[in-house]
């Protein structure tokens, strides 16, 4: 029997605004830079990844990964983030992906809680200029936590801010790596994509216009 509902955490990109073709363009261009070039399948494994992981995956792609020192690394990232940053500068609410705003309409009406769990350091910027960053109750991004996805540290991070029991929350995401991050918290996963991609999240959806709270709801409640 599961525990009454408390709390919905998302996670941003791929869930609430499609961020990840500007995260392609930039880390493409660092690696052509390198000398490291990558297919948009390669990329599909830097979701839900925290920078500084997703550099040391290109870096081993390229078997680089020990030509740079820490300090080199960083500033390696940092390129790529003012890049991604560039990118993103003209981000509206017209971005906000399909379903997405009547389904927090909808999670707010009913009363639950509402977080955000994004590995993303830009994740304030990008929900301020989506217009819903005032919708949320909290926000955890990347520079609030250690460990990045797939560890459960930002979605247990969240729900302890949020107050509420990790096993009264449900989480979506669209990556692999979240949606194994949401499971170690405890939490009952909602996947928005492919079902052998996200084959570990309690109820799978193939885009977010598909999602529907009274379905989530139902899937939950019969844990």
């Amino acid at each position: 029997m599961s525990k009454p509902l408390q709390a919905f955490i998302f996670d941003l990109d791929g869930v609430i605004t499609d961020t990840a073709e500007y995260h392609y363009l930039a880390w493409r261009a660092l690696g052509e830079e390198l000398g490291i070039p990558f297919t948009r399948e390669f990329n599909e494994e830097l979701k839900g990844v925290s920078r500084m992981d997703s550099l040391e995956k290109i870096l081993a792609l390229g078997s680089r990964e020990n030509d740079f020192s820490l300090i080199e690394k960083e500033a390696l990232a940092t390129k790529k983030n003012e890049h991604y940053v560039r990118l993103i500068a003209n981000i509206s609410p017209d971005d906000i992906l399909p379903g997405i705003k009547d389904l927090i309409t909808e999670i707010k009406e009913k009363g639950y809680r509402l977080g955000m769990a994004s590995v993303s350091k830009n994740a304030f910027t990008v929900m301020d200029s989506l217009g819903l960053k005032g919708e949320f109750d909290i926000i955890v991004d990347a520079a609030t936590i250690a460990k990045g996805k797939p560890d459960p540290e930002i979605f247990l991070t969240a729900a302890k801010l949020l107050n509420v029991d990790p096993s009264a929350c449900i989480g979506i995401e669209d990556a692999a790596a979240g949606v194994d991050s949401i499971k170690d918290a405890g939490m009952f996963a909602v996947g928005v994509g492919s079902e052998e991609s996200l084959a570990k999240a309690d109820i799978i959806y193939s885009s977010t216009e598909q999602l529907s709270l009274a379905n989530i709801m139902k899937a939950y409640q019969k844990k």
